[in-house]
């Protein structure tokens, strides 16, 4: 593509580069020069215009940000109309979003003209929101090039939709566990699950003993709900602790202990007939935004998570401080947790 100021003369059939504005003379960026134009630009005195010129094996930007848009689209994206050369692409469902991050990298480093943004991978979207852009930079690019980026683009971003399901919660009870402490847990828990179509259907309290929870979790597995989550009446200390210990004496597996999020490290991960099982970080009592949310959210849109998820979420893992968790990451040693 030759791009150059010229003589206005010689305009037409080139695209202007800039807009003009001029007493009754609107030409947009990017708007075709025909031969009327060219006379009117003169009537007007501009006697130069600066534009561009596609070579015969340029592409239209349009033409590749909607095909790369189209290739970069996954499941639930819908690609709208292409202008000046951005394609947008957006959610059809109220799920967690999922990138290929290093795709999109490789994406970005082919050639600066063609590029691609979103928003941060594992974000709760709504339908209809605004997920990805692709947005080519010149009015043109060789098809040598698009198709270089096109190959870089299958499937960068798409959509897992949240999917309706039974929870079961249990609690375990410690001395000094006040019932409003539970009665607000499960408030809290519900309002976790109500955007995405889940409810909690069991509740039941136990004694913070291994056994003693080990036979709940027996009791509710058997009644098939898609999700157990304990909430502890104290934290996690060790994969031998209460929690992760009634997991595996009731039959089921330890995936994870543990993560790279905070406020959220003491979560711990399992499964009781093959279904998640989660042990909530105490900081999952309060409503804001924790480590539990992360993993919660990706299994309400049955995102598999193992422990190379968890152990990836360090980047960005450092949320928002809770002041009402038992031990504020900035407390000097020896304050009471």
């Amino acid at each position: 593509m030759d791009f150059a100021e010229i003589n206005t003369a010689d305009a037409e059939g080139a695209i202007a580069a800039h807009s003009v504005r001029q007493g009754d003379l609107v030409i947009r960026k990017g708007e075709a020069i025909t031969a009327s134009l060219v006379d009117r630009l003169l009537a007007e005195n501009i006697a130069r215009v600066t534009v561009a010129r596609l070579a015969a094996d340029d592409l239209n930007e349009n033409d590749v940000a909607r095909d790369l848009a189209l290739r970069a689209a996954g499941d639930h994206v819908r690609v709208a109309d292409p202008f000046t050369g951005r394609a947008n692409l957006f959610s059809l469902a109220r799920g967690v979003l999922r990138v290929d991050a290093a795709g999109v990298d490789r994406f970005n480093m082919i050639d600066e003209r063609a590029t691609i943004a979103t928003l941060a991978p594992w974000k709760v979207v709504e339908a209809g929101e605004m997920i990805a852009t692709v947005k080519i930079i010149p009015f043109a690019i060789d098809a040598a090039t698009a198709m270089r980026v096109s190959e870089a683009a299958p499937r960068l971003v798409s959509v897992s939709p949240f999917a309706a399901k039974k929870i079961g919660v249990i609690s375990t009870l410690l001395p000094g566990l006040k019932a409003k402490t539970i009665k607000k847990t499960l408030q809290v828990m519900e309002g976790r699950l109500a955007p995405a179509q889940s409810s909690l259907a069991w509740e039941t309290r136990v004694a913070h003993d291994t056994a003693a929870l080990a036979g709940a979790l027996r009791e509710m597995s058997a009644q098939a709900p898609d999700m157990i989550v304990i909430f502890g009446a104290s934290a996690v200390t060790d994969r031998r602790d209460v929690i992760p210990a009634a997991i595996e004496q009731a039959g089921g597996r330890l995936i994870h202990v543990g993560m790279p999020v905070d406020p959220g490290n003491l979560l711990v991960l399992g499964e009781i007939g093959g279904k998640p099982a989660l042990g909530a970080p105490g900081c999952a009592r309060s409503p804001r935004e924790n480590g539990f949310d992360w993993v919660l959210q990706r299994l309400l849109a049955d995102v598999p998570v193992g422990p190379g998820d968890v152990m990836r979420m360090g980047v960005g893992g450092l949320l928002m401080e809770i002041g009402a968790r038992g031990q504020p990451r900035d407390a000097a040693p020896g304050d009471a947790e």
